[in-house]
């Protein structure tokens, strides 16, 4: 049997696909995954038509994912207005750098082990205690491996800011995650992204308002060099050998407080404060 003609503003899924430069596996997956559904399927044979003015969505979605984009972050930049999608297509651009850094900094690792250089290894230095204020943030939480772990931070940041900056909320400049589980290569866990901020703000999206409460923590600052994975785990050893051997409970998650202008700092500036909330001096 031969495909029908086609009607003057509709393509067949070969032609469509030709224009579009995409596969017709790819646009099956499309349309199952709602990004690119066509304008009319025959309900005899099956044919599948698309509207000529659907080329230019089909060939951004065929741009994104040649940037290895996922289908449902391409699903976000399309959903809204194309400034909305701009900023979208930043966020997780920024996210994408940030975590090729972070790859990068972990190869840097694994070849100064290999070549059994001293360098990898985290100097000694002294692990402190404070007194945090309550304080309150805005936060989204999220599930993550490790892999995508610096992607999540860097794009909840970015969300949560672009929200109180709208907002007309004040910023001290800092932020902090929250480890609700532990965050491996294999296996995910919830983190929390906190930016603290005064004001009035409402909750919005995953965008969730609430405050922190106050409490003492023990910690030990790292370089902006230092905080790649996994020589950051040879700060939260540091911290852990301290609360063990101090006796002081724990009262809460471990937490990753990153400086004022973190993004800004050069490699060798003090950058995050590795921090474990514990019980207070009695």
């Amino acid at each position: 049997m031969t495909a029908p003609r086609d009607t003057e503003d509709e393509l067949t899924i070969s032609e469509f696909g030709r224009r579009a430069g995409l596969s017709h596996k790819a646009l099956r997956l499309y349309d199952v995954s709602g990004l690119l559904a066509p304008v009319r399927v025959d309900p005899v044979n099956g044919y599948r038509r698309y509207a000529v003015s659907q080329l230019e969505r089909a060939r951004r979605i065929s741009v994104m994912r040649q940037l290895d984009m996922p289908l449902s972050t391409i699903a976000e930049v399309l959903a809204g207005t194309d400034a909305e999608g701009l900023i979208r297509l930043d966020r997780w651009w920024a996210a994408e750098q940030a975590t090729n850094e972070a790859r990068k900094a972990t190869l840097e690792y694994l070849r100064d082990r290999l070549l059994r250089q001293a360098g990898p290894g985290l100097p000694e230095r002294p692990v402190l205690t404070r007194e945090v204020l309550e304080t309150k943030v805005a936060s989204i939480r999220a599930d993550t491996d490790q892999q995508s772990l610096i992607g999540v931070i860097v794009s909840s940041t970015m969300q949560i800011l672009a929200h109180l900056g709208q907002a007309g909320a004040d910023l001290p400049g800092t932020s902090w995650v929250i480890y609700h589980g532990a965050v491996t290569p294999e296996s995910e866990a919830t983190v929390e992204v906190c930016v603290p901020f005064t004001g009035l703000v409402d909750p919005a999206g995953p965008i969730a308002i609430r405050v922190e409460p106050a409490h003492s923590e023990a910690y030990c600052t790292i370089t902006k060099d230092e905080c790649a994975y996994p020589r950051i785990m040879l700060a939260y050893d540091l911290v852990e050998d301290w609360v063990r051997r101090s006796g002081r409970p724990t009262t809460g998650p471990p937490r990753e407080v990153y400086h004022p202008g973190f993004q800004h700092l050069p490699g060798s500036a003090p950058a995050v404060d590795i921090a474990q909330p514990i019980e207070g001096q009695p």
